[in-house]
Formats: structure tokens, sequence, C-alpha cells
């Protein structure tokens, strides 16, 4: 369901200026610069209200985020909340994930957050979903070699599907999860979503896909 459009976006976007990128096809290739270190980049693709993306910074201050958002009325409520105590290591833009190639170069990105995704209906529009095969593809081009992809879920089934897409990709899985929050997992930062979603008694999934090195996938 789409959110309302909010008011004033404009005006409020430039007061988040801080914690925001407005030029992001700028970046390509440069995003590093940006934040003035070397640090490994972490990017979250519908990050939402900014819960996630600010947490993880706070705990990583080593780690720079990118928190990518294509709603404008979520983004705003994540930028207008990081603001009130900018982080150096955070910044957010609006985006959609099916453009990241412009905006990321090659094996530029070390790691890809995906946190409980659009579970679109597998069979009249999977290929929206986040984990279908063409994004995969757009993932493993931008992520560094032996990057990774780390995916949380509420949604069984689609939960299911990611693990078979990511299989057939030829991604190695690892540090499966089918009750996240039952599990000796540490430092998990939770969504608006998770928070929601675990204490109606949901299970979370979560999965960490690492993107293989070509001379492994030959042998």
């Amino acid at each position: 369901m789409r959110m309302r459009k909010k008011k004033n976006l404009d005006v409020r976007f430039a007061a988040c200026a801080p914690v925001m990128e407005f030029a992001p096809r700028e970046m390509r290739g440069k995003w590093r610069a940006l934040f003035g270190n070397d640090h490994p980049l972490h990017i979250e693709i519908g990050c939402g209200k900014g819960r996630f993306a600010i947490g993880m910074a706070e705990q990583h201050p080593e780690v720079n985020f990118l928190a990518i958002e294509r709603e404008e009325g979520a983004l705003i409520m994540a930028a207008e909340r990081a603001a009130l105590a900018p982080l150096p290591n955070l910044r957010f833009f609006p985006f959609d994930a099916a453009e990241l190639r412009e905006v990321f170069a090659p094996g530029e990105v070390d790691r890809i957050y995906l946190n409980f995704s659009d579970p679109w209906p597998p069979n009249r529009q999977r290929k929206r979903r986040l984990t279908w095969r063409a994004f995969l593809e757009v993932y493993g081009e931008i992520l560094k070699q032996q990057g990774d992809l780390c995916f949380k879920t509420d949604n069984q089934r689609f939960f299911e599907w990611t693990l078979q897409e990511i299989c057939q990709f030829g991604w190695l899985l690892q540090n499966i999860s089918l009750d996240l929050h039952s599990s000796d997992f540490e430092g998990n930062v939770m969504t608006e979503y998770e928070e929601r979603f675990s204490s109606e008694g949901a299970r979370i999934y979560r999965l960490e896909a690492r993107r293989r090195l070509p001379e492994f996938l030959n042998k």
C-alpha cells in the first residue's frame, strides 16, 4: 500500500541536507570520497522510516551506510529522524533498486541489506521481488568479490522462494535462521516492521548470501 504524499517535501528534504545525498548518480564510484574514508560501504535497499539504517550506523561507526528508499513519504520520515542527531557515516537518498547500476560502480559495495521487502505474488509479479534473479544479477555487479547480501522477512513462503532463487544463482548461503529472535544471533537491529511482526508472534527469517569467486564457480 502506497503512503499518502507528504506536504512540503522539498522544504523538508532541504532541511535534512546534512543526512541526504541529492545527486546519487554523480557519486558513482566515488561514495567513499563522500564519507572521506576507505571504510566498507553497506547499503540498505528499501529503508522505510530509517530505524535499521540509523541503528546500524550507530553500532558500526567503522562502516559507511547508504539508505535507499523510493517512497518519498517514508524517506522524509527517515531523514528527519536521522537529522535530529546526524551521523557522519550515514546518508539517505531516493532511488529505485532497478537502477542501482547508475549509482554504484562494479565492486563498489561490500554488503547489501534487504529488510522486509514487499513479497509480491510469485506467479504474477515475481519479477518485482527484490530477490528475483534479475536483481541478483545487479547485486552481483555492484558487490565486491565475496561481498554479501543480508535478507530478513516474516513471510515464510517468500523466504523459501528466495532460498531457491539464490541457490540457482550460485551464491553461497550461510547463517540461515528460521526464527531469528530465538537464535543466538548477536547484533540484530530491528526495523519498524520487524518489531511489530515479532510482537504479534510472527517468526523472523534471515539469511546471508555471499557472492562466490569466479574461479570457485569454474571448478
